[in-house]
């Protein structure tokens, strides 16, 4: 009887500690109260959006359409408003190909959003996006609406005269803080130097020395290229042309037939032949945002560089460190690339506007309202610091500054995402903000490695902000009209410049201006004159932007 007392003892103890530990993660779970319009109320029929969320196959990492995070939205959003909030994974490296499916199946999301202008515009163009009735959107959507009028981004919400898009914030977009390229600071110093190159003499002078002391063989990173940005900045001369960056300066083709990209593939075709690269570099694909070959090729310790976007966590850091612990890294200095004639500081600006968002052909009064409220919701201060920090104690904790540090190893069920949620939270703004940009620098630098290169990463930042203010950063036009050209024959001139891409490089330098010339008049022949002649055509209409006037700099 007593040991059958104790037993029954013991088991009600154990199910009130079970009751009180669940009753304790369940007083864990983050809330915001965000200040959101009076007139808001639920809906009384339950309704379903779509949300697109980049999936960018990170392993390690949950699915980006159900986790922690997802569900969070749908309990302090959705339940509150009666509104399903499901997630729509979009592979990062293939975007385009994933939207067409959902267009040709007439599944669009609810909301359609993407960074690249060119992108949305034929979305918009071919019927995909509805209208938008800015001040209906402006009553639903008040604190996200006055954003972009802050922003200076009403400019851009219409095609041919009619609104489609509103856009999400970019913070700093003239100097972006969150891209560095790092490099081997170990073999540099093997050879003599104790700093990075701080030009292209200098980088060139290190990368053979690297070659000849036999540290590795094919020491730089090369793949043919992705997407149809091609980066040909600094090798545009300044200030620019505003008719020749109106024809071919754009993130949706190929800007092949530039003075600029024939330098820069001229460039290439040096290095290769100095044994820069692999013979095998055009079997690999330069992915955005997923693993590559140039990655894999870094952490396995074959590459001097390697760059992407920093957050507390970055996975190809750690692994890098763990399968070279002895090694030694530093941040690229932007000013490797410069050659006297050559080559500038100039570099791509951002856009002005992080996501261009538009709302599906196929979505209801009652959807558009749902996703309006969604967006308006998400752009709340308190929603982003949950989102993009989480439960202090468990995924950040607070520095001496009041800011949260982001703990980047954390991998239970509350992890963030990739770069802390922002494939969620960039329907609001395309970074994380926190304080000062030194403060998101450091915010962003990369924790649990064996160095810090947060001073690093804040004179490199230093650095490139000076440039820009002397107007050495630009980005592309903007078309307040659809360029029926560029949807039509996109696609095929990146598949030609692709191959193009490699045979130049490969050529023999002496065959290399006969073959661009060539291969140039190929490129125009197949559809790129069209759009040359459509985006001019457009530019003196004057539905476009134009270049920023660097004599008040």
């Amino acid at each position: 009887m007593k040991r059958s007392r104790w037993l029954s003892l013991i088991l009600a103890i154990m199910m009130m500690a079970s009751v009180c530990s669940f009753a304790s993660a369940e007083a864990a779970a983050p809330t915001a109260d965000p200040a959101l319009p009076a007139d808001w109320s639920a809906f009384a029929e339950r309704v379903t959006i779509t949300v697109p969320v980049y999936d960018r196959s990170k392993e390690g990492y949950p699915a980006v359409d159900d986790n922690y995070w997802t569900k969070w939205i749908q309990s302090e959003f959705g339940d509150k408003w009666n509104i399903d909030v499901k997630f729509v994974a979009i592979p990062r490296g293939d975007v385009m190909t994933k939207y067409s499916l959902l267009i040709a199946s007439e599944d669009t999301p609810t909301i359609m959003m993407e960074y690249d202008y060119p992108k949305v515009a034929q979305w918009a163009n071919d019927g995909a996006m509805q209208p938008l009735d800015l001040e209906a959107f402006k009553a639903v959507a008040p604190t996200y609406y006055q954003k972009m009028v802050d922003n200076n981004q009403l400019g851009y919400t219409a095609i041919n005269g009619t609104d489609y898009f509103v856009l999400s914030e970019r913070p700093y977009y003239n100097t972006p803080y969150s891209y560095y390229t790092f490099v081997r600071m170990d073999w540099l110093e093997q050879v003599g130097y104790d700093h990075v190159p701080q030009s292209y003499a200098e980088q060139t002078e290190a990368i053979n020395k690297i070659i000849e002391a036999g540290i590795t063989e094919n020491p730089m990173p090369r793949g043919l290229p992705a997407s149809a940005y091609i980066a040909n900045f600094g090798y545009r001369d300044f200030p620019a042309d505003e008719t020749e960056w109106v024809k071919e300066s754009s993130l949706g083709t190929p800007a092949f037939t530039m003075e600029a990209t024939k330098r820069m593939l001229k460039r290439f075709n040096a290095e290769y032949h100095q044994g820069w690269y692999s013979s095998e570099f055009d079997l690999a694909v330069t992915m955005d945002g997923a693993a590559s070959q140039e990655q894999t090729d870094f952490i396995n310790g074959k590459t001097y560089s390697y760059g992407g976007y920093m957050s507390a966590n970055v996975d190809w850091l750690n692994a890098f460190y763990e399968k070279n612990p002895d090694a030694k890294l530093a941040i690229q200095d932007p000013d490797c690339v410069l050659e006297e004639g050559v080559a500038t500081p100039a570099t791509r600006a951002d856009n002005p506007f992080g996501m261009i968002v538009g709302f599906s052909s196929y979505a209801t009064a009652d959807q558009l309202k749902a996703a309006w409220m969604y967006m308006e919701w998400m752009v709340q201060p308190e929603v982003l610091f949950v989102m993009e920090n989480g439960i202090e104690g468990v995924t950040y904790t607070l520095g001496e500054d009041g800011l949260p540090v982001v703990n980047g190893d954390y991998r239970g069920d509350e992890m963030l995402n990739h770069n802390m949620n922002i494939d969620m939270t960039c329907v609001a703004h395309a970074s994380k903000v926190n304080g000062t940009v030194e403060q998101s620098i450091a915010a962003i630098t990369p924790k649990g490695i064996p160095q810090d290169f947060n001073a690093e990463m804040t004179a490199t930042f230093a650095k490139s902000k000076a440039y820009a203010l002397e107007g050495y950063a630009y980005s592309d036009p903007v078309f307040a009209v659809a360029i029926e050209s560029e949807s039509e024959y996109s696609a095929t001139l990146l598949s030609l410049y692709q191959g193009y891409f490699s045979q130049l490089i490969k050529c023999e330098p002496a065959e290399f201006d006969a073959l661009y010339d060539q291969l140039c008049q190929e490129y125009l022949d197949a559809g790129y004159q069209e759009i040359l002649d459509e985006r001019l055509a457009a530019y003196e209409a004057g539905n476009t932007t134009k270049l920023p006037d660097i004599s008040k700099k």
